[in-house]
């Protein structure tokens, strides 16, 4: 990116924003060793027909008692999505005053609780309607975007970058040389924020060695490098049948561990750290089980850490959805407590559950 744009982009932060986050608690931390683990806190990226919306009327970001009862339970970060067309409502222009002290507010309100924050640009690879693949001008918007928000929010030990969620509407090849392209822009920018780099297409883990068109996500995440050493690969896994997170039922447990065991071989082969971003299942018990083993197998070096998808107010009678209500928490949360970071932390690792065999004969 020319140094006229990097130029550009530091007057903006000076003169379009001058409410930016206080400094958060020291308890509050993106940037340590510890691992990452939380849960989605949707809203924010909701009716996607009604853009850029209105505010408590078309989405709405998390309230603080949301926030206070997640860090209650022992999460440590909340993946926060977005839309990208309400915080910039044309590209290259300024990014909105208004969407940006939302996003600054919660951030804000999320550290003080000692909650690190993962913005997640829930685009799918496209702005409005019209996709990302072959489209050069949106593609250098994109790179456009990220700068902006970086020059907005410098502090790494509060925000981490999450490029974009489920990137379906660019091929594997195009999406990934945009994703190295922004984060390298990011670092000649001296962004230091952790930065999230979802797989292509849906970024699904049980479909991580898969061509499309010839090229699978394996092949083109390999290589990511970064001078930071802080970009980490981002998966999603559902266990309903045709891994969509639309359903109330769920695969057997075993039918996961072989898929795990793969992806973190494959991530320490090649130097790379995993995120489980999205994830979740019914409260049934056959996907309570399902959901304590796919924790269990992300105890390994290779995983940074996970957010479950998703808790928020507006989901209605969604069957993955979890509530923040203490009087009566959704069934998820006592297994999700269990392996919180912090909880975790002055207690041995749980062994996995014992294993079922079953054939193995999942849907790719």
């Amino acid at each position: 990116m020319k140094n006229s744009l990097h130029n550009l982009l530091k007057r903006s932060a000076i003169l379009g924003f001058s409410c930016l986050l206080a400094s958060p608690l020291a308890a509050a931390s993106c940037l340590n060793d510890v691992r990452l683990t939380g849960v989605n806190l949707a809203g924010a990226e909701f009716h996607t027909n009604k853009l850029p919306g209105n505010p408590e009327k078309d989405y709405a970001y998390p309230k603080e008692s949301e926030l206070s009862y997640i860090a209650a339970q022992g999460a440590n970060v909340v993946r926060l999505p977005f839309r990208w067309e309400r915080i910039q409502h044309q590209i290259l222009s300024p990014l909105d005053t208004d969407e940006v002290k939302r996003l600054q507010k919660t951030i804000k309100s999320a550290n003080e609780k000692g909650l690190c924050v993962i913005i997640d640009v829930h685009n799918y690879a496209k702005y409005y309607s019209q996709p990302l693949q072959d489209d050069a001008a949106l593609q250098d918007a994109f790179v456009d975007l990220w700068l902006r928000l970086a020059a907005v929010f410098t502090d790494a030990n509060s925000t981490a970058f999450d490029l974009m969620n489920e990137p379906n509407y660019m091929s594997n090849g195009q999406w990934a040389t945009l994703a190295k392209r922004t984060l390298a822009e990011l670092r000649h920018s001296h962004a230091k924020n952790l930065v999230f780099i979802g797989g292509g297409h849906w970024s699904g883990l049980h479909d991580w060695f898969s061509e499309r068109d010839g090229i699978s996500n394996a092949s083109v995440f390999a290589d990511i490098k970064d001078p930071l050493k802080r970009a980490i690969v981002e998966v999603h896994q559902y266990a309903d049948q045709n891994h969509s997170g639309t359903g109330s039922d769920c695969r057997s447990a075993d039918q996961f561990n072989d898929l795990f065991d793969k992806l973190g071989a494959w991530a320490n082969e090649n130097g790379q750290q995993l995120f489980l971003g999205e994830f979740g299942m019914a409260p049934s018990a056959d996907c309570l089980l399902t959901l304590e083993r796919f924790l269990t197998l992300m105890n390994g070096p290779a995983w940074k850490g996970w957010s479950y998808w998703a808790a928020g107010s507006w989901w209605g009678g969604y069957p993955l959805a979890i509530n923040t209500n203490a009087e009566t928490p959704s069934p998820q949360w006592q297994l999700l407590k269990k392996y919180f970071a912090g909880n975790l932390a002055n207690k041995s690792q749980p062994l996995p559950p014992e294993h079922v065999t079953i054939p193995k004969t999942y849907k790719r």
